[in-house]
Order: C-alpha cells, then sequence, then structure tokens
C-alpha cells in the first residue's frame, strides 16, 4: 500500500518550471552576496530556480489572503484595519534559515503590492543572559524554556491586530546576549517574516502557539549528518573572524584555540546541546510547515515539498 503524505513533492527541475515567465531574476551578485550567510553557498541559479517559484508563489497566496479579508469586512459590514501577512521560517541551527529569510524578503519587495516587507528573528525573544544565569539553564540557550514566549506571542498578535510601531527586542551574536537599549520598530508592514528555530514549536499547557498567526510556514530541512558538518564548519569560520574580536562573547573561550581543538568543541557542543534539541523540539515540528525546501549536502535545495490543500 503506497504511504499517504499530506505533501506534493518536487523535484527542482519540476519546481523550477513553475516560475512566473514574466517575473525575470532581479537580484544580481552584488546584492546575493550581502544576504549569503556564513558558509552559504546559494547561487543565482538557484534563487532563479528555487526561490522565484517560491516568491511567485507566496505573492499569489498573499493576494488572495488580501481579497479574502476584504470579502470578509464587505460582509461583516465593517472597515477593518489592514493586517499584514506572516511567515513563519523554522529549521535547525546551522541550516540556513537566516540567508533564506533575508532572500525571501528581498524578492518579496520587488513586487508593487506588497513592497514593505520586514524581518524579525526570534533570538531577540530570548531571556537575557543573566536571566538565564539565575534560572540555571543558560547551557539550555536556545531550547524551548530559553525563550520568552509569552512576549513573542504578544508582538506578533499586536502585529497582526494592525497595531502601529509595535516593538521587537534585538539581539547581538557578538555579544551573545540581548541588546538592553535597542529594539526594532515593526510599523504596518505588508508582509513580516518570522525566523527562528522555534516558531513552530507547541506547548500542552498553552492555549496558543506562535504559529496561530502565521499564514504560511516554511521548514528548512537536511540531514543531520550535513546540518552538524555545517555547523562544525561554521565554528572553524568564527574562530577565525568574529571571535577575534575582544567584543566578542566567545573571544576568551575560544579566539586561541588551535583547529583540532575547534572541532573538539564544535562537535562537543553539537552533540551536547544542538542535536539535542534538534530532535527533541525542532524535528517533531517540520510536518506542521506549509512549505519544505530539503537541502542535500553541498546546501543546495533539491527538492521541495507542498502541503496539499
Amino acid at each position: 500500500m503506497k504511504r499517504y503524505s499530506p505533501y506534493i513533492e518536487f523535484d527542482r527541475k519540476e519546481w523550477a518550471s513553475l516560475k512566473d515567465h514574466d517575473t525575470p531574476l532581479s537580484l544580481t551578485e552584488i546584492e546575493l552576496e550581502k544576504l549569503r550567510g556564513l558558509n552559504e553557498q546559494v547561487s543565482l541559479q538557484e534563487v532563479e530556480e528555487v526561490y522565484l517559484p517560491l516568491t511567485h508563489l507566496i505573492h499569489l497566496y498573499v493576494g488572495a489572503s488580501q481579497q479574502l479579508h476584504q470579502l470578509t469586512t464587505s460582509f461583516l459590514q465593517k472597515k477593518a484595519r489592514k493586517t499584514p501577512y506572516i511567515i513563519g521560517i523554522a529549521g535547525s541551527v546551522a541550516v540556513g534559515k537566516s540567508t533564506t529569510a533575508r532572500l525571501i524578503q528581498t524578492l518579496l519587495t520587488r513586487w508593487d503590492t506588497h513592497r514593505k516587507v520586514d524581518l524579525v528573528t526570534t533570538d531577540g525573544f530570548l531571556y537575557p543572559n543573566a536571566v538565564l544565569e539565575k534560572k540555571g539553564i543558560m547551557n539550555r540557550k536556545g531550547f524551548p524554556e530559553s525563550y520568552d514566549i509569552k512576549r513573542l506571542i504578544q508582538f506578533i498578535g499586536e502585529v497582526k491586530s494592525g497595531k502601529p510601531k509595535v516593538k521587537a527586542p534585538k539581539y547581538s551574536h557578538l555579544t551573545y546576549d540581548i541588546l538592553p537599549d535597542e529594539q526594532s520598530v515593526i510599523d504596518h508592514p505588508d508582509i513580516l517574516i518570522v525566523e527562528g528555530i522555534n516558531v513552530l514549536q507547541v506547548k500542552k499547557d498553552s492555549p496558543l502557539f506562535v504559529s496561530d498567526f502565521f499564514d504560511f510556514s516554511i521548514f528548512i530541512d537536511a540531514e543531520e549528518k550535513n546540518i552538524a558538518r555545517w555547523y562544525v564548519e561554521r565554528f572553524q569560520l568564527l574562530r577565525q573572524t568574529a571571535f577575534q574580536n575582544p567584543d566578542s562573547y566567545f573571544h576568551s573561550r575560544f579566539a586561541d584555540l588551535s583547529e583540532e581543538e575547534a572541532t573538539v568543541v564544535a562537535h562537543h557542543t553539537w552533540e551536547s546541546i544542538n542535536a539535542k534539541n534538534l530532535h527533541e523540539n525542532i524535528l517533531p515540528t517540520k510536518g506542521r510547515a506549509q512549505l519544505i525546501l530539503k537541502k542535500e549536502a553541498n546546501h543546495t535545495i533539491q527538492n521541495i515539498y507542498l502541503r496539499k490543500l
């Protein structure tokens, strides 16, 4: 018996054929270089074959959502506030979520009907290090209990309700902590992208989830062995770059490690923290996404899974 799947599967060639030929690639190599994350290898060809069809699909969904909103408002005979279309992007540490989020944001702004596309990451909703240390969960940073989920839900709820100038806390990867005096202001975007490892997670004791506010959700997937290798490679690159900055939280910890020592530390961190989080909290949410992008060992997306309507 053939196993039922809630997804329609496309290989890259099939997906690329869905591209709207009236929508040419408007991204340059210089722009793409600025959007790439550390150790990411996305090419213009991949943008054209994967991300252009994806953003065209999202564009159609946004249009349909706006039309449904107008029809509902007309039916209710009430004047309703314009609400943003919200996209959630989830996946493991080091799988390339941030690059995907920035690419989608940039491409979606090229459409005349939704030029204002904002992006926030859930890193800003981590508890400050002082709170994590007080709770005794500094080594659980990135696990569900390390996030101020109530604040995150309140933020998304306010944006979704049409409230102007909603503030989101900012996070610094340099200091590895919340920036107490800095905030992002989200003011009536056409589209809001929310990126983070935890955006599709649910809690049994919570009546409301972050994903309840999403209109569309994406999960970036890859084999665990590949993600682990990318994590180690990224750690080595950071050791040579960001960790050398005296202001970096990791400067005194990792800057002077040899390549061999850094590899050992990175593997241990992956196995003791990130792999556990992946299995316990992140992978179980994959089936909740509307779209899954599956990466191969060389970072390229080769399979796309779109949830059936």
